[in-house]
């Protein structure tokens, strides 16, 4: 039989089927076709007598299977649909699982989802220690739960403990830690993997359990001990999604409720529940959240750009020293430069907790920890400079300073280098009047802390050519950050529309409306942080001047609130001194309500409903986000939704800003940005031309 997107060979009397074959694209994923041509490969393999073992593996370099095609889950229209679906994935997989021939799955790369329940299926597992190879079932991200039997033989091979923190929280263990788990039963070099496959498909091997681990794994089989685990999974699924994702919860519920069921029996609830929760609207969010996320990191040519080889960072200090830590991260040897030792000493130190904590988590060796850290040179002078591809600047913001700054690098520099500001509020089209060659010039704004937050917003300026644009953005891509373009503007996307949120926030606080309460309403709507603590974090000084700065820029609407301003006065400047508008303690843990900013506040508190400070808060930014698209700051409302939630956390379950406000309505928010345009203010809600066309034209954000 002839197969086009498998092969199927028989060496030795042992059948080989490889997945990836006529495939483009890195990436393997299961489709309809493939998984047919797998059903049909896997009963010519049950047919044939001669047929000694299975051996299944990748064509592809990078990865074994990275699961089923998304764009095939976001295709199901019924519950109904989604069951059969899964169903037929299952059939597949038991064949597999019902050979009364040995079968093992050959991995090197990703194998993920469909591609994990797949090697589950098989008697063993035999997995390359390189650093790209790695397993998990990351369904839950996706708002589902695994459907081709993961729930059923992951805690089968693993034991109910480990399986839960796989499956609860679709992270990815590495070789190693699958061999130590027991997931894996072998671990080699690549090279080694499919030659020497016909062999360690007879052997034993795998992880020898030690006497804690055998009874962990064997606590599933006690109804107590089950009982206490699916308790502490419950509470700490709570803790974690405050109850917004409801593929955790289902995911306990279905392998509590249905363990120790006959596999027909069992296989057949986790079919329904997936039917179940492939509808949800917090599914169908996620998936468009991963589909935002999977389209900004396509470039077309991008395999014809330079990489950077060599960066730089100007300005040492927390930021500084974060972009050296990237830089150093991805083997790009930086040169950090300040104009003091002790800037130095504080950006070497922000890069070295940074690799130090990767060590203590043991994602990283001391040894590399030691290499990377020796790679970041610093300096107070522009020795080797000549030989920097990318330079960012991270000096104070300060117009004048950081012109000042970009006329004399200018000169350091070879004229193939990039020159960017890492400002968050300050034009960049002012900014590139200061050089002479401004085409290669734009802005490069990280989130802080840059360990963590995964959005850059690459700046445009008029003068800035495509080119260097496209390097920027490979750029991003390659050191693993989500990358968006903008033009120029106050704020650019993501402060621009965070600035009314914070705003509203301090004027909620001087109307009498409680800290706690207004930080209750922010959790409660699903972002990660209260608009207080938020406020803390960010830094009540810098608030301050970027809220100057807006309002300069863009009028009225974005009129600061005085409290800002009185807490700088009273050095009240956050969580970097340790006080702001709750305390903290020298290692930065939040103590409490801090009693100086009570002060500043009315004595009297003012009641207000939970559902009108969310619209209070929340109304202006969608608000916002209209301005923005109006002013052409972005192309569309996708770029608008990527920004809000990988730069500030904006709750990934609604599916984005703009998907949330098409979801509730514009009409509707017209309406309450109108009503509290005559109960509030006239500018802070005065509604957008663009949300008003929008609505009278009965369109969506999605439509334009």
């Amino acid at each position: 039989m002839s197969y086009t997107k498998i092969s199927y060979e028989k060496k030795e009397n042992i059948v080989y089927i490889g997945f990836g074959l006529n495939e483009e694209k890195s990436m393997t994923v299961l489709t309809e076709t493939s998984l047919t041509e797998l059903d049909e490969a896997l009963d010519e393999v049950a047919s044939d007598k001669e047929a000694k073992g299975l051996v299944l593996f990748s064509h592809k370099s990078e990865c074994f299977l990275a699961g089923m095609d998304v764009s095939v889950i976001q295709g199901l229209s019924s519950e109904a649909e989604a069951v059969e679906g899964c169903e037929k994935g299952q059939s597949v997989f038991n064949k597999i699982e019902d050979l009364n021939i040995p079968s093992m799955a050959v991995v090197h790369g990703l194998c993920l989802g469909g591609g994990m329940e797949l090697a589950l299926a098989c008697d063993k597992i035999a997995a390359s220690d390189d650093s790209k190879t790695s397993f998990g079932l990351p369904e839950v991200m996706l708002g589902v739960l695994p459907g081709f039997g993961g729930t059923y033989r992951m805690p089968k091979k693993i034991g109910l403990p480990n399986s839960l923190d796989l499956i609860l929280t679709g992270k990815q263990v590495r070789a190693k830690k699958a061999l130590k788990l027991g997931l894996v039963e072998f671990v080699m070099p690549k090279e080694r993997l499919l030659p020497l496959a016909g062999e360690f498909l007879f052997k034993e091997g795998g992880h020898k359990m030690s006497l804690s681990e055998t009874l962990t794994h064997k606590a599933s089989d006690n109804f107590i001990a089950r009982r206490v685990i699916f308790q502490k999974a419950r509470e700490k699924v709570l803790e974690t999604t405050k109850g917004f994702y409801p593929a955790p919860l289902k995911i306990l519920d279905h392998l509590e409720n249905n363990h120790g069921k006959k596999r027909s029996s069992y296989l057949s609830m986790e079919a329904k529940a997936f039917g179940e929760l492939s509808q949800t609207s917090q599914s169908k969010n996620l998936q468009h959240v991963f589909f935002l996320q999977d389209n900004a990191k396509k470039l077309e040519g991008k395999e014809n750009i330079p990489s950077i080889k060599k960066g730089a960072v100007l300005g040492a200090g927390t930021m500084g020293g974060g972009i050296a830590w990237l830089f150093a991260k991805n083997n790009q040897a930086p040169i950090m430069k300040d104009v003091s030792e002790q800037g130095l000493k504080l950006g070497l130190k922000q890069a070295s907790s940074v690799f130090r904590k990767a060590v203590k988590r043991r994602r990283m060796s001391e040894d590399d920890f030691q290499r990377a850290q020796r790679s970041i040179e610093p300096t107070l002078n522009y020795n080797g400079f000549k030989s920097v591809d990318l330079l960012v600047e991270a000096v104070v913001e300060n117009m004048e300073v950081k012109k000042k700054v970009f006329a004399e690098v200018e000169k350091e520099v070879s004229e193939d280098c990039l020159l960017t500001s890492n400002t968050s509020s300050l034009s960049v089209e002012e900014m590139a009047k200061a050089l002479k060659r401004s085409e290669r010039f734009a802005g490069l704004h990280f989130f802080n802390p840059v360990n963590k937050m995964p959005l850059v917003e690459i700046i445009r300026h008029s003068g800035v050519s495509e080119e260097t644009i496209q390097k920027l953005y490979k750029w991003t891509l390659d050191v693993k950050k989500t990358p968006v373009v903008v033009n120029d503007g106050p704020g650019f996307l993501v402060n621009r529309i965070l600035a009314p949120f914070l705003n509203e926030a301090a004027y909620l606080l001087e109307e009498g409306v409680s800290i706690e309460a207004i930080d209750k309403a922010s959790l409660n709507f699903g972002m990660p942080m209260g608009a207080c603590r938020l406020m803390d974090e960010v830094g009540l000084d810098v608030g301050a001047h970027v809220g100057e700065i807006m309002e300069q820029g863009l009028g009225q609407r974005h009129k600061a609130s005085s409290l800002s301003v009185k807490a700088v006065e009273k050095q009240l400047f956050g969580k970097k001194n340790f006080k702001g508008f709750y305390t903290y303690d020298e290692n930065g843990k939040q103590e409490g309500v801090n009693p100086e900013m009570l002060e500043l506040l009315p004595k009297e508190n003012k009641s207000m409903s939970e559902t009108e400070l969310q619209m209070r808060m929340f109304l202006p930014m969608i608000n916002e986000a209209a301005y923005i698209l109006e002013d052409k700051i972005v192309e569309d409302a996708a770029t608008i939704d990527l920004g809000l939630i990988f730069g500030i956390g904006f709750p990934p379950f609604r599916g984005g800003l703009c998907k949330y406000a098409d979801s509730e309505g514009l009409d509707r928010i017209l309406e309450s940005l109108e009503k509290f345009t005559q109960s509030v203010d006239e500018h802070r809600y005065g509604p957008s031309k663009l949300l008003k066309d929008l609505v009278s034209d009965k369109k969506k954000f999605y439509d334009l």
